[in-house]
């Protein structure tokens, strides 16, 4: 049983929650919570937030929802690049 940790992306519409994108964390926990806990955003997430970042784990290919932001475009914007950054260092070294 192999575990995962994800970061997706949605996007709120009239016609509900579109997924966006989704970024790979890997398998290690450690790393995947320090990631996640150094992004930008409001953790109090209502239903008219339109764009959302959310953390998950995958067990048995069964997603398990760990914590959720939602966040300004500009906060995205700088989340998208927290994120790439480290998993750019991740994967490469």
């Amino acid at each position: 049983m192999e575990t995962t940790f994800h970061i997706l992306l949605h996007l709120k519409t009239s016609d509900g929650h579109e997924n966006l994108g989704r970024f790979f964390l890997g398998a290690d926990r450690t790393m995947a919570y320090k990631l996640f806990s150094q992004l930008k955003g409001n953790p109090d997430v209502t239903d008219q937030c339109g764009l959302c970042l959310e953390f998950i784990e995958m067990r048995d290919n069964l997603p398990y929802n760990m914590e959720i932001l939602s966040c300004t475009l500009d906060q995205l914007a700088e989340n998208c690049k927290i994120i790439t950054k480290a998993i750019f260092k991740r994967f490469t070294v």
